[in-house]
């Protein structure tokens, strides 16, 4: 493996993948229709729209469905096995459907594809996809895809050894009001349960100031929202030469004017007081807050290299909270991880309890080859994670009821995303905190935000009244 390279895209190499943009543009044997499916966090979603974005380059229009694409691809995600082994059942059942559409083109990238050997089992068992391609060189797609398409063969490429960071990608927007920017790559924390930093590299910060270039560029196109994206946003800049920070790109975003900031992941360990400072002077930034705990217990969450306590997070979710008493604060729980007692287990139950968090993402442990915890003894049995998980997720149900309960009354401002499925003359949004929210309106209102009060609660959702008419 060379020596390890974290550096922009050079406009040498944007304009050669334009130049092959161009080249597929003008071949009448190109697929007409795509379809990009992505498994995975708002990081894949991002990826997937400059894959959207270069595939409308090359003069395609996106399928309705993938039994109507010509060309499908598959953003993938490996962090938990399960989401795995349902993109690989996915890419086969495309190959059922090539019986019927011979010129099909089939396409798998993302984190799955850098996982280290499994660029050799799609050239082994998955010989009917057409071109497979990992994390760090999406750039690289148009090219990749040309030749896939000139020489019918298939074309497996996976970077190792360069972290490239990539600027000037045509981009397909999802939603014309709220938009995602990554501000950093990959993770240098390696926790031991964790295969992040093996497929998405080490950490590297983009410029600040290509970051506020871009968010201003979509404030000036209506976006109302913006969510700032990093595997660890809190560490953006640690390897900055020039100065940035975390807290110094939050400032300058929130001169700009976007109406709603939101940001996610944060580590624990790195939420510095300054950083709860500037979110709590800000006039955008929204007051939510992910911060993943994953364990309750001081011994798991040492096993797991998380670098902090149980103690030193209910400490800082104070600081965060006695700063903004109105701020909701969402979490990940990782259940079952290897030798994780029952008496451990009961500490991560009331941390919950104590902690009151507005939402919880709850995960049975799941063992990624090449991390430490996969060969750690005292894996548990799937009936013990399975019982385990089932009561953590009834006590947060609990919770999220309390925290909804003492909204009602409160008055929210929601940014309406879409005409709500169940209610006639409803529709639907994220309020502040995050938390959805549906109230009297129609489609006029998609894109607007819209002031209301709570007046009622559901499982996950709260019912509002608005306030504008």
């Amino acid at each position: 493996m060379g020596e390890r390279t974290s550096a922009v895209v050079s406009k040498e190499e944007l304009a050669k993948q334009n130049a092959f943009i161009e080249k597929i543009k003008s071949l009448e044997s190109k697929p007409k229709t795509y379809m990009v499916i992505t498994y995975g966090c708002q990081m894949n979603a991002h990826d997937s729209e400059k894959l959207a974005g270069m595939l409308e380059e090359m003069g395609m229009m996106e399928a309705t469905a993938k039994e109507e694409a010509d060309f499908v691809i598959y953003n993938t995600c490996c962090i938990r096995e399960n989401a795995q082994r349902r993109a690989l059942g996915n890419v086969t059942w495309l190959k059922e459907l090539r019986k019927k559409k011979p010129n099909l083109m089939i396409g798998i990238c993302g984190c799955m594809i850098q996982q280290e050997g499994m660029a050799q089992k799609i050239l082994r068992q998955y010989k009917f996809v057409d071109i497979a391609f990992g994390t760090h060189n999406l750039f690289r797609f148009p090219e990749l895809f040309y030749e896939a398409l000139i020489n019918k063969k298939q074309v497996v490429e996976v970077l190792t050894d360069r972290d490239m960071i990539d600027e000037g990608l045509p981009v397909k927007r999802l939603n014309a009001h709220h938009a995602y920017i990554t501000i950093m790559y990959g993770c240098n924390n390696f926790c031991s349960y964790c295969i992040v930093p093996y497929v998405r590299g080490r950490e590297r910060s983009r410029d600040m100031q290509a970051i506020i270039a871009e968010a201003k560029s979509l404030y000036e196109n209506g976006v109302q929202e913006i969510m700032l994206l990093g595997q660890n946003v809190n560490s953006y800049g640690s390897d900055s030469k020039n100065g940035a920070d975390f807290p110094k790109l939050l400032r300058a975003l929130d001169e700009i004017g976007i109406p709603r900031i939101r940001f996610m992941t944060s580590h624990p360990k790195d939420l510095s007081d300054e950083l709860i400072d500037v979110i709590a002077e800000s006039r955008h930034i929204l007051r939510q807050f992910h911060l993943p705990i994953q364990s309750g217990n001081n011994d798991i969450l040492a096993a797991m290299n998380r670098k902090y306590t149980r103690e030193d997070y209910l400490h800082k979710l104070e600081k965060l909270r006695s700063k903004m008493p109105d701020i909701g604060v969402t979490t990940d729980f990782i259940v079952g991880f290897p030798g994780e007692t029952e008496e451990q287990f009961q500490d991560t139950l009331s941390l919950a309890e104590e902690a009151r968090f507005d939402a919880a993402f709850t995960f049975i442990y799941s063992p990624r080859i090449g991390t430490r915890a996969a060969a750690m003894e005292g894996h548990l049995a799937d009936e013990i994670t399975s019982e385990r998980i089932q009561r953590l997720i009834k006590l947060q149900d609990e919770q999220i009821q309390l925290v909804h309960e003492s909204l009602l009354g409160k008055k929210e401002n929601v940014l309406v995303e879409n005409v709500a499925k169940r209610g006639q003359n409803s529709v639907a949004g994220k309020g502040e905190r995050g938390i959805a929210i549906t109230f009297t309106g129609d489609e006029t209102d998609i894109g607007k935000i819209v002031p209301v009060q709570i007046t009622d609660t559901r499982t996950s959702t709260l019912r509002a009244k608005r306030l504008d008419k």
